[in-house]
Formats: structure tokens, sequence, C-alpha cells
């Protein structure tokens, strides 16, 4: 029994102590300073500030570059009237209103300088928080100016702390300008001081059994021993949790041992008492103290992984008029939850006392100097988060929402329409850019609009364009205005495979969060429609045959609407080993022929526990598999997007230097084990950036938001050796429970982003750009690495073109411009596309970039040394642009403090391209579509989608006996709706493909116009279609499925021209039998692209590139050569080199065709269409 007595008065003696010395403790945490440097003021603690006045707080610099500079004449620079010639004092605190000494990190005050922290003084992998700042001003010296704007200071509040404790007491101004959205009224408006309670007199705690302690916050039963044991989430022992007593003033108890046991006396079973147990990566868990009347008591405390905030809902951009409201709204999730939010302005914290929000933030009547970007961040025990921002665009109440001019915006005009007045083949029809708008506003303030209001064309005119032989209506945009927006889908398509050997991974399952999303088909294709306000795509690959590891991949996707094509790159699992939980073991990771492992893993012996927390014992089958940055090629199976949560809740990049994917089971393999106390042995010779030594951490991938969460950190350990010569390790601890991803990670500062746009051709015309092409960044190591590959990946980014190109992230150095090396790659429905090349010569104009800067980033297309390498992708040393250097500060690269202006960047700013291989076909229509943006669709009888959130491509096959490949045309026209009859829809051109194996025989696949509701969805239209092949071509026949069903299905188009034929469009999907081929789906090109495929292929369930030329025929023509002198105008025209194709090398179909899992065809009803003969027209 004296044991356990002297333990109890132990405790009872510590818990005296943390009385008698907390008020020390809390006094030297509050002035904690860097040891050397003049002391600051941190807190108003001198008594009334009779003598003088404080100036408001002053916040003119932030934490990026160097770090936070809050020097005094730059203060007096931008606010000469605001500070006085000779301050007394100083103090700084965060923007989060935490004072400088509560920091922990290295800053720097002087009354003459001001205030500084520097970056690289902190340490590895902080940067410095965002302070302001304000002095002390002896009475008298302020300007009248400033004080005449502001109310004195109450008298200060009653201090709210209890007996003895510390508190903050408070006192408050106010604004005496006209209107409290003066900008001058931004200043702070009430400030606190650190005071202390009443002394504490009489103890009023009663206590049904034991005694109070001398603090007055606690009961104590001497003669009652508490035993209990925490677990982890997983069943296993929590070894090191810290066990607490909760009172007025928390109080450490104890600590658990190796199996999570622990025991307290003192501690009374009174069901009042309450324990605090904490262990970092876990919620902090409370247990009561169960009734009893026995001396000692049990206790089983289960903890769960503590889960950092993520964002879940962003704040919407919106656009308001002046004096309207506007209500922002974030939200996050966590565990603990988060329970306080912060709301920013520009990256200024909004006062939370004066604006009275939470996660939502209400503003009323809006002025001007309001507008901006808005953003929120918040915390829990784990750590912060902050949102993505959102802009608030504010309109004068005289001025109209968007600019009613249109943009330039040019259009190709056909082969046989040139233009003489502009001495070319395009033509400006205008364009209204989609921005949001100030519409019409509902009374009620929601976190997002009832209707999304954006600019469009409000008013289109028709015009003629004469051409060859004929006139081509034209609808052209000449005036913009605030309309309704465009209602479109946001789809996201790919196919996972093999990235060692293509193999699909078939019928795998795609979760997103907790719920299962979607599934792979047989192919390994899949399709997901992106919900919406999503702002990151994190989807996780599962393959039920374990043959892959399961893969986390965070997708980039087109906000405007669309269809983004990725395929996605699954590593294979390595086979299992057997090991021997009862002995040590080493696995190695990243082992390479001719070259040292990256690290290796060690497993003491008894490591290994079942789901229950039991400990295993018996043979383990582990399947360690690693990725490996010396493997250039390994890139693409890069988990997530590499990226983590700093302590102050922004998104910040990782380097990679391996991640590696773990799997443990029982004997029988029908079991899952986890694993604890595993160490990780890091050759630091594997780390080439000596900095990155001190930096190196272990992270684990969270699958739910796709961040990597950290931990552990790793120490240098000279006691390892290796054979040949001695080496140095680092050395990091591990657990692996519930996530079994892990990575061998630094956080990299030196970033930069690289602007590229892709186009549709070699002309570079900004009407032609390409939206939802796929540009992905291989960041490359910045020293030589290894001679069996030279050049090792620290990381791999992606992001998708929108309507001005795209800014893919990448490491960048401001000292060498050599630092940091990255292939830059761009894809587009799974087709990769071409980059400027760059030899025999080297032309700044095609590749986008100006010299001298060009040349300091050494351009090189992959084919630069051999031609037979793909012209894919390119190379470049990411250079970051020298401060004032003219000729760097318009891009290609730009600071990673500067994604605005690179976003926002004109057209003929520098940029990197790629293009894609169009191939021998040509799309007109009427009234204007960009099919790579939904969001330029226009309501309109003439346009050739009715509706933009469905897409239904048309094919038709056709046959052309003869020794030449020919054009066809088809001419597509209003057939049966009283509004369009007659009227143009658009024209679509493509080049016959000759069959090598018959010279004399050559296949089209031509788009037209499908049957079908108008944009109205009132009244169908039968199409008026004319095949035209271009030359001397008869009609020889006619499928006769095709035939029967047009004669069956009145009204019938009749045939009197024997060069052409004439048709009503089927309103039924027919399918191959009868050479015509529909697929329905959300994305224009998408559909265009399978129902292309199944026109190769000549079936209605299968894809080709290679044109099958006798299957699935619709039209047979019989075109002769003509002599020279007989040639038609288009061939005489396609002769000419200004007005030919950009013809593609190859002679088959260029972009990759996916076969779906499922389409469904809708049928059309076909009900009231009255038997009409419609006369030929002439072309």
């Amino acid at each position: 029994m004296d044991g356990p007595r002297q333990h109890l008065l132990s405790s009872l003696f510590l818990l005296e102590m943390m009385c008698i010395c907390g008020e020390q403790v809390l006094k030297q945490s509050v002035s904690r300073i860097r040891p050397g440097l003049k002391p600051y003021s941190l807190s108003v603690k001198r008594g009334p500030d009779n003598h003088g006045t404080w100036t408001t707080w002053f916040n003119i610099d932030h934490p990026g570059g160097s770090g936070d500079n809050e020097r005094i004449d730059a203060i007096r620079f931008y606010y000469p009237e605001r500070v006085c010639p000779r301050p007394t004092r100083i103090e700084a605190r965060t923007t989060d209103w935490i004072p400088a000494g509560s920091t922990g990190q290295v800053v720097h005050s002087s009354i003459q300088e001001g205030f500084w922290c520097l970056n690289k003084e902190q340490p590895t992998g902080q940067t410095c928080r965002n302070y302001a700042v304000r002095f002390f001003c002896p009475a008298g010296s302020l300007s009248q100016n400033v004080k005449l704007l502001w109310s004195s200071w109450s008298t200060w509040s009653a201090c709210p702390a209890p007996c003895d404790q510390a508190g903050v007491q408070t006192r408050t101004r106010n604004c005496l300008a006209e209107s409290l959205s003066d900008p001058r009224c931004k200043e702070v408006s009430e400030e606190g001081r650190r005071c202390t309670g009443p002394p504490c007199s009489v103890c009023n705690l009663t206590c049904s059994m034991g005694r109070v302690n001398a603090e007055c916050d606690a009961c104590m039963c001497e003669e009652h021993l508490l035993q209990g044991k925490v677990f982890l989430q997983d069943g296993a022992p929590a070894a090191g949790a810290a066990v607490y007593l909760q009172a007025k003033a928390t109080k450490p108890l104890t600590v658990t041992d190796s199996n999570g046991l622990f025991q307290v006396p003192g501690v009374c079973p009174d069901g009042r008492t309450i324990l605090q147990i904490q262990k970092p990566n876990y919620v902090t868990a409370l247990a009561s103290m169960p009734e009893n009347v026995k001396n000692i008591s049990s206790l089983r405390i289960d903890l769960k992984r503590a889960g950092k905030p993520y964002m879940v809902q962003h704040p919407r951009s919106k656009a308001r008029r002046e004096g309207q409201s506007v209500s922002l709204c974030c939200d996050a999730v966590g565990d603990p939850a988060p329970d306080r939010y912060l709301w920013f302005h520009n990256d200024t914290l909004l006062d939370p006392t004066l604006y009275k929000y939470r996660n939502n933030l209400v503003l009323k009547n809006l002025k001007m100097n309001q507008a901006g970007r808005y953003f929120c961040k918040t915390s829990n025990d784990a750590g912060s988060v902050k949102s993505e921002a959102a802009t608030l665009t504010l309109t004068a109440k005289n001025k109209a929402p968007c600019n009613p001019r249109p943009q330039e915006f040019l259009i190709r005009l056909p082969n046989d329409c040139y233009q003489n007045s502009t001495r070319s083949f395009y033509y400006d029809v205008g364009r209204c850019p989609s921005d949001t708008c100030a519409g019409m506003v509902d009374k009620g303030l929601r976190c997002k609009d009832t209707v999304a209001y954006c600019c469009g064309v409000s008013k289109m005119e028709t015009r003629e364009i004469a051409c060859a032989s004929y006139t081509l209506p034209i609808k052209v945009a000449t005036e913009c205005g605030c309309q309704k927006c465009v209602e479109t889908k946001v789809v996201v398509r790919g196919r996972a495979v093999a990235s060692d050997t293509g193999e699909p991974m078939r019928f795998g399952h795609i979760y997103m969060g907790n719920h299962k999303a979607s599934m792979t088909g047989y192919k390994g294709t899949f399709s997901i429609q992106v919900p919406p306000d999503t702002e990151r795509l994190v989807l996780t690959f599962v393959d039920r045959l374990q043959k892959f590891v399961n893969t986390t991949k965070v997708l980039p996707f087109n906000k405007n609407g669309g269809t983004v094509f990725h395929e996605i790159k699954m590593l294979r699992k390595k086979p299992p080993i057997t090991l021997d939980s009862t002995q040590t073991n080493m696995i190695s990771l990243g082992e390479m022929e001719g070259g040292d492992p990256i690290a290796e893993l060690e497993i003491p012996p008894n490591t290994f526990y079942r789901q229950n927390g039991e400990l295993y014992a018996g043979k383990v089958k582990a399947s360690v598999t690693f990725l490996d940055p010396r493997n250039v090629s390994s890139a693409a199976t890069v988990q997530s997007d590499l990226n983590f949560v700093s302590d102050e809740g922004d998104m910040l990049p990782l380097r990679t230097y391996g991640m590696f994917s773990m799997d443990f089971t029982d004997e029988t393999a029908t079991e899952s084990l986890n694993a604890g106390k595993v160490k990780v042995h890091l050759d630091s010779a594997q780390v080439k950036v000596p900095e990155h030594l001190q930096g190196m951490k272990l992270w684990s991938l969270n699958p739910q938001t796709g961040l990597w969460e950290e931990e552990g950190d790793f120490h240098l350990d000279q006691s390892r050796r290796s054979k040949r010569e001695e080496r140095t390790f680092l050395v990091g601890n591990m657990e692996i429970r519930e996530r079994r991803l892990f990575n061998l990670d630094v956080p990299e500062s030196r970033r930069c982003y690289i602007k590229v746009r892709a186009y549709r051709s070699e002309r570079y015309l900004p009407s032609e750009q390409v939206m939802g092409v796929v540009i992905s960044v291989i960041n490359l190591e910045p020293t030589p690495g290894y001679s069996s590959n030279p050049r090792a990946w620290g990381r791999f980014d992606s992001t998708v073109t929108g309507s001005n190109g795209a800014c893919v992230p990448a490491f960048c150095d401001d000292q060498n411009p050599d630092a940091y090396s990255a292939y830059v790659m761009a894809s587009l429905g799974g087709e990769e596309l071409e980059a400027v090349a760059s030899s025999p010569r080297l032309s700044p104009m095609a590749v986008g970039v100006p010299q001298p800067y060009l040349n300091k980033l050494k351009y090189r297309r992959t084919d630069h040394v051999d031609r037979n390498v793909k012209k894919t992708a390119f190379m470049i040393s990411v250079a970051k642009p020298t401060p004032n250097a003219a000729e760097e500060s318009n891009g290609p690269i730009y600071p990673y403090n500067k994604l605005q202006e690179c976003e926002g960047a004109p057209h003929t700013a520098a940029h990197f391209r790629f293009y894609r291989v169009e191939g021998d076909r040509y799309d007109y229509n009427t009234v204007p579509f960009n099919e790579d943006d939904p969001t330029s669709w226009t309501e309109d009888y003439l346009a050739w989608w009715p509706k933009p959130m469905e897409f239904r491509a048309c094919y038709i096959k056709v046959k052309i006996n003869g020794p030449l490949e020919v054009n066809v045309r088809s001419r597509n026209m209003g057939g049966t709706h009283p509004r369009t009859v007659g009227q143009l829809y658009g024209i679509r051109d493509v080049r016959s493909i000759r069959n090598l194996d018959h010279p004399n025989l050559s296949t089209a696949c031509l788009e037209f116009k499908c049957s079908g509701m108008l944009y109205d969805q009132e009244r169908v239209d039968r199409t008026l279609v004319k095949i035209i092949p271009q030359g001397n071509c008869q009609r020889e026949s006619v499928n006769s499925m095709l035939h029967e069903y047009l004669v069956n299905h009145l009204p019938v188009a009749v045939n009197n021209d024997s060069s052409q034929y004439t048709m009503l469009a089927p309103l039924d999907p027919l399918g191959h039998n009868y050479g015509i081929y529909t697929v329905t789906d959300q994305d224009p090109r998408t559909a265009k692209e399978i129902a292309l495929g199944r026109c190769f292929a000549g079936t209605s369930d299968s894809s080709s590139r290679i044109m099958k030329s006798n299957i699935g025929i619709a039209l047979t023509f019989n075109c002769q050569e003509r002599d020279a002198q007989q040639q038609s105008l288009f061939q005489s025209l396609r002769n000419q080199p200004a007005a030919r194709y950009s013809v593609s090398p190859l002679r088959e179909r260029v972009a990759g065709v996916r076969r779906p899992s499922d389409t469904r065809m809708g049928q059309i009803r076909r009900k009231g269409v009255p038997f009409v003969r419609i006369s030929q027209r002439a072309q």
C-alpha cells in the first residue's frame, strides 16, 4: 500500500504546483522572443495610455518572397498622416489576432525600422505568418485629421476571467465618417489587453466523495486507484497517449505505456470527474469516471483518428450591382468539427466583431470598393484549411453589366469561299465571353443564386457571304447582354490501364469520397458526371481482382461544361513475400539494376496485429509496391496531386522521393493485418538536394481528400553501414493502420506557372484554341541523377485548358535557370497533341516565346536529336523570370504569386503551344458554336445542336469507286419545320480515305445534322440532307434498307440529280445495316468521336481507327478522273496552296475513339408530319 500512497502524494504535489506555477508559465509563453533581440511590446500592460495614442494596425506586406516586411518607412509612404515622427513603442500580431510572441517564429522589430520576419530563418517547411503592426505615439504627435475621424476609445471592460486566472478585456471606438463603408473606417474598432481575474477567496466546490483539492477545481479520493487502457481506432494499444484531468485548468496526470495501460491514483469515481486523453493525429477523447464505491476502477478509452478540416463547400463567384446585397458561404468537415471561421477580402482579414459572420458572410448595401476576392479559413485541433477564392464583381448602378460590344471571333469558311475583301478564308462572327454578370437577384440572401446570369449573345443578324457558286448565310453576334447562363453538364471520361502492359482494369470500383460513383468497363473505360460546385474531383480506383494498387487521383475538369478524358495509369502490385512475424524483417524500397535501393523498411518482431487489436503470431504475406522516381516513365502513376495543407491552411506542393503501398495479410490471405513500430531507413545519398535532407518527412495519403498528411519526421542515423562504403541514413518511424499508402516527401517552395495553349492547327489563331486539353508536366530533379536514367522526376501535375489556355504549376529557381527542368505534354480524348518543332530551325514565332528568353528556357521538342521519337512533348529549363527584365515579364513562366496574371494573360503574351492534326474534314455552322465550350451555345432555330446538355451526332458512310480520293459534302437545311424549312443549318466536308488494298476504292464517313426537336422542344424537323461528292461523280447505289425506311417514313425527298443524293434524315437511330451511325452524349466532341469510330468499323457496337471500306455502306458513287481542263471549281481551288486542307500525313483517323460501355439512343416519335414533296435545291 506504500507504493500507491507514495504515487498518490506525488500526483497531489503535481496538481498543487500547477496552480502555483500557472501564472509564471503563462507570462513566459507570452513574452517569448529570440535570444539576443531587443524585446518589443506584445500586449498593452503598462497602465492607461494617458500620455499617448496607439495608431491603427498596418499590414502593407504579405509573407511571400523573402518574408513579411512591415517597415515603418514604407508605412509612412502609404499613410503619411497616420504615423507620428517618433513613436515610442511597437506592437505586432498576426492577421488571425495572435501576438507575435506566441507564434514561435523568429521575428525582428525596431522602433526606427519597424517589424520584419524572414522566411529563411523559420524552421524547414514553414514560412512567416502574415503580420500587422501598430505604433504608440506621444500625445499630440499624431495628425488631427486622423484623430477627428474616430471617437475616443471607451474605457476598458471588466476582466471576464475567473479568479486568479488570465483573460482579455476590451475597449472600442466608433468611426465618425459619414458612411461606415468609407475606406478609412476599415481600421481596428476594437482592441484587447491581458488582465487577471479577481483573487480567489472562498471555495464553493462541494464533493459527493473525497475532498476538494487546493485549487478548488477538482475532488480527490486518496484511497482510490484508476486503471485504464487506451486503444487506437483499429484496436491496437495506444502507446504514449497523455492523460489529463479536466478542470478549470487542465492538469496532466500520466502517459500510457507500450501496452496502452495507465494508472492514476486519487481521482474520484463520482460520475462527474472527466479525463482527457490526447495523442498526436487522434481526436482528444473525453472519459467520465463511472460511479463506484470500490477502491479500484477500470476504464477503456477508444481513440479516433483526427481528421484535418477539409473544405466541402467553397464560396461561389457572384456579380452584383452597387447597393445590392450578397451572401458568400463556405463549409468544412473534420474531426473534431471546425468551430470557427474567418473571412478575408483581398487577403485582408475582415473583423469578426464588425461583420458578425460564421461560415456565411453577408454584405449589404455593397460599395464598389468591396469588389474583389473573398475566401474563408477554418481550423480544428488537427489543422487549418482555406477555401478557394470567390470573385465578387460589382457594377455601377448606371453601367451595363456586360460589355455590349462582342469580341472578335474568326471562323474558317469552306475552301470554295475565299474572301477577296479580307484576302483570307476567315470571317469575324463575334463572341460574347460567358462571364458572370449582375442579373435579377432574389430577395432572400442565399449561398447559391437561384438563377445564374452570364454575359451572352443578345442580338444577332444574318448576313450573306459570297462563295464560288453560291451564297452562304451566317449569323453574326452584334450585341452582348446579361442573360441566364447556359446549363451544361461536366463529365470526366477515361480508361484505367496498367502502366506496364496497358492491361485494362476490368469492372473495377470507382469511389468518390465514401460512396461508389461508378465502375470501369471491360476495356477499363469509365464515365462520371461531376457534381455541381465541385472544386477538387478526388476519385479512388479499386481493383476487385487485387492486381493493381488502389489508386487515388485528383482529376482536373472543365468547369464550363463538356467532357475531359483521362488515362489512369495503374501500378501493378508486387507479388507477396512471406515474413515471420516473430523476427526482424527488412524490405528494400526501389531496387534498380546497378543501383542501391532508395530506402528500406525495418519491421521489428511481434509488430503485427489483427483488426481487433490482438497480437498476431505466424507467417505474414507482405506485398510492398514502390513507385521509384528514378524511373521517369512511372511519373503518370503518381497518387493524387502531391499536395498537402500547411498549418496556415494553404495548399502547398510536395516533391517526392518515392511512395510505397503496403498490404499485409495472414498466411491464408483472408485477413488484413496492421503493423506498428515500423522504421524507414532512407539512404541520404539518394537525396540530391542537400537542403531537402532537413525537410524530409513521412506522409500518408487521405483517400477521402486526396491530400497528403504528415506521419513523422526523419533524423540522421549513422550507425548503419553498407557493405561497400560508409553511408548515412535518415530514419523515420511509422505505424501501418487504416492507411496503406505512404510517401517520402519534402515541401518545395520554389514554384512557378507555365502558360500553355492548344490549337486546332498550326495557324495558332485565338479563335482556334481548343478547350478540354489535359496539359501535364513532369518535374525533373534539379541535378543529374543516375547513369541508367539520367534524370529522375519529383512531381507530376495536370490541368485542363479553358478559353484562355492553361497555367500548370512547376518547380523553378530564380538563382540558377537550369536548376529545374520539366517535360510538358498535352492530350485530348486520349490523343497526344503535337508540340512545336525545335529543329532543324527553332522559330520563336512558332513556339510562341520571344528571344532571348526562349534560349534561356532551352526549349527542345522530344525529337530534337532523334527524328524517330514522338513529337508530342517538349522539355524546358523552368527559369523563373528575372525581376525588372522586360523580356521575361510577359510569360510564359510566371512566379507562383502571379497566378491571376497568368490566367488572364492575353493571347499576345508569350506562351507554349500544342496543336492537333484535324485531318481532312471541315465543319461550318450557320449559328457559330464552339464544341469545346458548351457555354457558347445560342438559342436559335438554326442551331446545329438544339440542346446544350444533350448532343446527338449522326454519320453516313459513303463509298467512292474511282482512282481518286474525293471531298464529300453534306449540306443540311430545314426540311419540315415551318421556322427553318429551306434554311441552312450548316455544312460538313470530309475527304475520302483510300483503301490501300484496292486502289480504285475509297470511303468517307460524313456527318449530317440529325433530325429531331429544335431548341424550343415543340416540333420535330426532318433535316433535308444533300450528300454531294465533289468532282465527276454519279450515284451508283443506295442501301436498300435505308431506301425502304425513307420511302415508308414520309415525306420523301426527290432525287432528280444523279450526281448527289438528297434525303430527309431519319428520326430513328438506324445503325450499321442502314449505313447510318448515331450516338447521343453529354459532350458534342465525344458523341462525334464515338459515332465516327463506329462508322469506320462499319458496326454499331464496336470502334475502329482504320476505315473498313466495304462494311456498313449507305451510298455508293462512281467518280471518274477528269482531265485537267475539266476540273471543277472546287477541285481547282483545292489545288491552290492557300486553299488546301491541312492534310494529315496519315491516311487514317488520328483522333482516339473510345467504345462506351453503354449508350442509350432515344427514339423520337413521328406524329403530325404531313406528306410534303420537297423540290431539289441547287447547291
